[in-house]
């Protein structure tokens, strides 16, 4: 593993003036500039404001030409902006930072943050999975993260529907929520109810720039804050090559526990979860099984807000446009579910649901079996 940006030979001092905070900000959103370049051109020449006057010449050097660094005006503005938001600028080294997260190769220098920061200093464990849960693993994932926000523990997830959705509202208000684009910017836009109770009364967070709508290389970059900032990942529900897995993989890298809840082997959604374990992962079949792994449990603290209802936290993970057909057959797997469950989760009225599970069945795309239990066919 590399270094942290604090082994360096040269220690590195966090701005602690507006001009520091705003060469910061110039340099990590220069051109061609991440966050590991961010860091090696802040060791080779003492400070932001010198690897500013650097950069041209670096480029040239590497065959750039015309080269520019982040125009002040730029920074300015992004300043402005995320302040009448409501949003906080923090840096690494700061006090209010997260210490793991500070700790890893790649920490990203600057965060903007909206709510609750006192939730960064509370033991944080990362809950991600499918997008397309099913009714268990929406279950589990809800189960999971309001004991273990009941134990003192902070639930880190990022903010998309499914598993991630799930936990963010079983955990509120000890939960955060990593974003791929800017913290103003709310995707996917059905959890803006979600996201905006989040900023109230927990904590949102990105390093991106105000106002960026998020594009697919955002999200690795997102994934590797989520494992960063835990010190445990948990994946409930996840594909093979999936996002998920991209996170487990970034949390073995910087040396966080990775651990997995079992599925059936016929659902394609506990693949990776199953490869997980076979590969090492803890399997987790409670909260009790992470704080175990954690070592201790942590003190108690803020007390999980529970959605009234198991259909009232899943409601807000599905697209209210999706068809029925469709939301039955995401919600259903292999494993058994009775007809009863599966109504509450989908929060339909019973007669509309039962139409179309009499469709399915006639198509052959579920089964029913004894004692009013429902199977998808694989």
């Amino acid at each position: 593993m590399e270094k942290g940006l604090f082994s360096f030979t040269t220690p590195i001092t966090p701005p602690t003036t507006e001009e520091d905070e705003l060469s910061w900000l110039r340099l990590i959103r220069s051109r061609r500039v991440g966050a590991t370049t961010f860091w090696r051109l802040l060791q080779e020449h003492g400070s932001a404001q010198d690897a500013l006057k650097a950069l041209p010449g670096i480029a040239s050097a590497a065959g750039i030409e015309d080269y520019a660094p982040c125009p002040e005006g730029v920074a300015l503005a992004e300043l402005r902006a995320g302040r009448k938001f409501g949003a906080r600028l923090i840096a690494a080294g700061q006090p209010n930072y997260p210490a793991a997260l500070r700790e890893i190769f790649d920490a990203p220098p600057l965060l903007w943050t909206l709510g609750d920061l006192t939730l960064l200093s509370r033991p944080m464990v990362a809950l991600v999975g499918a997008r397309g849960a099913s009714s268990l693993g929406l279950r589990m994932a809800r189960k999971l993260a309001g004991d273990l926000a009941a134990a003192g523990c902070t639930i880190v997830s990022g903010l998309a529907r499914g598993i991630d959705a799930a936990a963010h509202t079983a955990s509120l208000p000890a939960t955060v929520a990593v974003q791929a684009g800017g913290v103003d910017v709310i995707y996917p836009a059905e959890n803006a109810a979600l996201a905006e109770e989040i900023g109230r009364k927990a904590l949102r967070l990105s390093e991106q720039p105000i106002g960026l709508d998020p594009m697919a290389r955002h999200f690795p970059l997102r994934n590797r804050i989520i494992s960063g900032l835990a010190r445990a990942v948990v994946v409930v529900e996840a594909a093979p090559k999936s996002g998920s897995l991209i996170t487990a993989k970034n949390a073995l890298d910087q040396g966080r526990d990775v651990m997995a809840v079992p599925g059936h082997p016929f659902d394609g959604r506990a693949g990776g979860c199953n490869a997980l374990i076979r590969e090492g992962a803890t399997l987790v079949r409670g909260a009790e099984d992470v704080i175990a792994t954690l070592g201790a449990a942590p003190a108690p603290g803020l007390r999980p807000q529970r959605p009234a209802s198991p259909a009232a936290a899943t409601a807000g993970t599905q697209s209210e446009a999706a068809p029925l057909h469709r939301q039955i057959l995401d919600r259903l797997g292999p494993s058994p579910l009775a007809e009863d469950q599966l109504i509450r989760d989908l929060a339909r009225p019973a007669a509309e649901v039962t139409e179309g599970l009499v469709t399915l069945e006639l198509e052959g795309l579920i089964a029913r079996q004894a004692g009013g239990l429902l199977a998808r066919v694989t």
